[in-house]
């Protein structure tokens, strides 16, 4: 089983949505709180369309996509342009593998060769020690804690805001 990581294209879409969408009900990890249709992730794909300053990749195992990472804007406002936010999510048949390091170890680096970006920043509903211990391994810090920002489930969750200097 060796995985490739490639840039996604269209034709991943189908995949990316079901993997995103299996954490989107009775979990906090996403705080969407409807799944996504193809034509909300077909709109969201046209921010990595070349020319883009964002990334979009996958992790392929035996011919199908089992994660994806990528990076987006951090803020709307102008001043925010050299920050971007980090995402990396996995197939839960295929956690604890090694493809979320190698899917944000990818990202890293490709952010670490574009000289207009200063910051990376990663947003972790809590609870989520796997995903917060992968961010510190590859050199996230923790600046601080959203408490109770989001409301979901029925209850108030928190979110660890980390950071990456590039």
């Amino acid at each position: 089983m060796q995985p490739t990581i490639r840039n996604a294209t269209a034709a991943d879409l189908s995949a990316i949505n079901d993997i995103y969408n299996s954490y989107i009900i009775g979990r906090n990890t996403s705080f969407d709180t409807a799944p996504w249709t193809i034509a909300e992730r077909t709109a969201w794909y046209a921010k990595y369309r070349p020319p883009s300053r964002f990334e979009l990749i996958v992790v392929e195992v035996e011919g199908h996509v089992r994660g994806f990472a990528s990076s987006g804007p951090f803020r709307s406002k102008a001043a925010y342009d050299s920050s971007v936010e980090t995402t990396v999510v996995l197939d839960e048949a295929v956690t604890g593998r090694g493809f979320g390091r190698l899917l944000l170890g990818e990202i890293i680096a490709r952010l670490e060769s574009r000289s207009e970006l200063h910051r990376a920043y990663a947003l972790i509903a809590l609870p989520n020690d796997p995903s917060v211990g992968l961010h510190l391994e590859l050199g996230y810090r923790t600046v601080g804690v959203l408490d109770e920002v989001g409301y979901k489930l029925g209850r108030f969750h928190s979110v660890q805001m980390m950071e990456l200097a590039l």
